[in-house]
């Protein structure tokens, strides 16, 4: 039978309307996805008969892998939608599949409804929420309908696909801003779930991040972040149970598209966002490839406070400060201890090491020998239990490039971080980086143009945008987007370290010297900020000044770890030949990532020309071309 002409049904206080994919329950509509009204159309288009699983995966899944508890989820969200009377329209025949045994009345077929004013048009009323729960709404006492603010969904048509995507912050509705931390972390993990989908762009964390609790609306949202449409919800848990409830919204025209609520055990929380990815990308008519099926498929349930000590940990770990990251790493290892097989606890572990040894990021608590072989076993211990994850790959790309100087090793790393996941916004930044000191500049201002178009407001990636510019002596515009990364957040140390580091780049010191305090104030000192003020006050015949700095880090270095590349940097702006060398040589043997900056920093224009300069040089790997000198 064409589409057209197919028939409406009519059984109990239900009215199923195939053509306008339309479900209603005493004149109200009943709220499901697409897949779950597929799955109840089968089954009452053929009402009495036996539809055997494979044949239901053949119909609802073509030409895709999906297990039976796919099949399992489908039926059950289709009974909940039917409420109590489920039980007396679909049985279950065990090991085979189901029946619907209700008494089915066929009447006219109808013709396809387009008209917003049109009977078979619903509007969507927003739901409000209490403090310590969740409220629904019961179509006639059965099926739960959530819904949003501003969205008429209008008898479906065919749609292009939803090919961008944010996911708010999950309101927290515990009522306790110390459970923030948990919403964040769902939302969190729930982005990485979607970031898999390969046919979809996913706005990272970071970004999305900044509108919680915003007063914006959902189109100055979307408008702001370059998205079709994006999901908000709650997150609510009580009694060793966690709420959850999602919604997805286009923007343009706006259209609720799909509602979800879950209420299941703490420990099946991991499983609940398989669920939820799947639903979504069902709901914005994205088609899942076999892998990304499996992958969203093959979740295993996780000890409940193992997965809560993860969420700390990544919470923790997005600050990004020394503290904070210490504090993470506290919480990743506490989750590893109470489950083994927690893979991602493990890539958390791995991305806390080397993240405490990233000068140029401004954190410098552990030696690179310290830091980066914890890392690696961190990350290779994640991927013996689970290959599919894109993080620990990225995290093995940075080790390899900062520590192992095996740049090809690390570019076939990023590259799989980036298969896996290619909405990865870490692994596209990280990959560019390397490229930038491989003086590759077009491929490298790709990459991290693509991590920022997934992560636009992040601030560390835009101000390393403005950096890799400034290394391919476009030197103007990187300090224009430096620029526009401190219009974001005037506080944010890192965008005042990297304008100051350009200004020293290209010669203008007395440019370099105010940003550079502030960097220095804003980090609470850094180690690494601290030398390239010393190296500022050097170049401009500041003597005095650079030395003072210079005594300043040897006697921090007593008490904390301060790479030796930040004592030779301050020497070569002095002109001390042989203590720049020396200290150089330390820096080497302790494989710090900054020996990158060699060919770029005007530090050392005192001993190019020396033979052990040279040497280094190549020891590091960087290509054998003239050093950027500052203009």
């Amino acid at each position: 039978m064409d589409a057209s002409e197919k028939s409406v049904y009519e059984f109990g206080e239900f009215r199923l309307d195939p053509v306008n994919q339309l479900l209603l329950c005493k004149g109200a509509p009943v709220s499901m996805t697409p897949k779950v009204f597929n799955t109840l159309v089968l089954l009452v288009e053929r009402h009495g008969q036996l539809i055997e699983k494979d044949e239901f995966i053949r119909q609802l899944w073509p030409g895709t892998f999906v297990e039976e508890s796919a099949l399992a989820e489908n039926i059950s969200r289709l009974r909940r939608a039917l409420g109590e009377t489920a039980g007396e329209l679909i049985v279950t025949v065990p090991k085979r599949g189901y029946r619907f045994v209700g008494d089915v009345r066929t009447i006219a077929p109808t013709e396809p409804k387009t008209g917003h004013n049109d009977t078979h048009t619903w509007l969507v009323p927003q739901l409000k929420v209490a403090a310590m729960g969740v409220a629904i709404l019961t179509v006639c006492g059965l099926g739960y309908l959530y819904t949003a603010s501003r969205s008429r969904v209008a008898g479906a048509s065919p749609n292009e696909p939803i090919r961008s995507l944010a996911v708010l912050p999950l309101e927290n509705l515990s009522g306790d801003p110390a459970e923030d931390y948990f919403a964040d972390g769902i939302t969190d993990e729930l982005i990485t779930q979607l970031g898999r989908i390969s046919a979809l762009r996913v706005i990272s964390r970071t970004s999305s991040m900044l509108f919680k609790r915003t007063s914006k609306t959902l189109a100055e949202i979307a408008r702001e972040l370059n998205v079709e449409a994006v999901v908000e919800g709650t997150v609510v848990r009580s009694g060793g149970r966690v709420r959850v409830t999602a919604q997805v919204i286009q923007v343009n025209p706006e259209k609720h598209l799909m509602a979800e609520r879950y209420d299941r055990p703490l420990g099946d929380v991991v499983v609940v966002q398989g669920q939820l990815a799947r639903e979504i990308s069902e709901a914005i008519r994205i088609t899942l490839t076999p892998q990304e099926q499996t992958r969203l498929a093959s979740v295993r349930p996780i000890d409940s406070d193992a997965h809560e000590a993860y969420l700390m940990g990544r919470y923790y770990w997005g600050r990004r400060t020394e503290a904070t990251t210490l504090k993470a790493m506290a919480s990743f290892q506490q989750a590893i201890e109470r489950d083994s097989q927690f893979a991602a606890a493990y890539s958390g572990l791995a991305d806390s090491y080397f993240s405490l040894s990233l000068p140029e990021a401004l954190q410098e608590f552990l030696a690179p020998t310290d830091a980066y072989p914890k890392a690696r076993a961190a990350a290779d211990r994640a991927l013996q239990i689970d290959s599919t994850l894109a993080e620990p790959h990225g995290t093995l790309g940075m080790v390899k490039f900062n520590y192992d100087r095996d740049w090809k090793g690390a570019e076939q790393e990023f590259k799989r971080a980036i298969d896996l996941n290619a909405n990865y916004a870490n692994a596209h930044h990280w990959y560019g980086m390397s490229l930038m000191w491989q003086d590759r500049f077009d491929e490298a201002l790709e990459q991290v143009e693509r991590a920022r178009k997934l992560d636009p407001l992040s601030l560390v990636i835009n101000a390393n945008l403005g950096f890799v510019l400034s290394v391919a002596r476009r030197y103007d515009e990187g300090v224009k987007q430096v620029r526009k990364t401190l219009e974001m957040d005037a506080n944010f140390a890192h965008a005042h370290f990297r304008l100051g580091e350009i200004d020293v780049m290209r010669g203008r010191y007395a440019d370099a010297i105010p940003e550079l305090q502030k960097a220095i104030s804003l980090s609470d000192g850094s180690p690494r900020a601290t030398a390239e003020l010393g190296l500022a006050y050097a170049l401009q015949g500041n003597r005095e000044a650079a030395l003072k700095l210079l005594d300043a880090l040897r006697r921090l270095s007593t008490e904390r770890y301060v790479s030796p590349f930040n004592i030779a940097l301050i020497y070569g702006g002095l002109s001390e030949k042989d203590r720049t060398l020396e200290w150089l040589e330390k820096a080497f043997a302790e494989l710090s990532p900054t020996l990158s900056l060699l060919r770029v920093t005007p530090a050392f224009a005192s001993v190019r020309a020396e033979p052990r300069f040279t040497l280094l040089v190549n020891r590091v790997g960087l290509p054998q071309l003239p050093r950027f000198d500052a203009k």
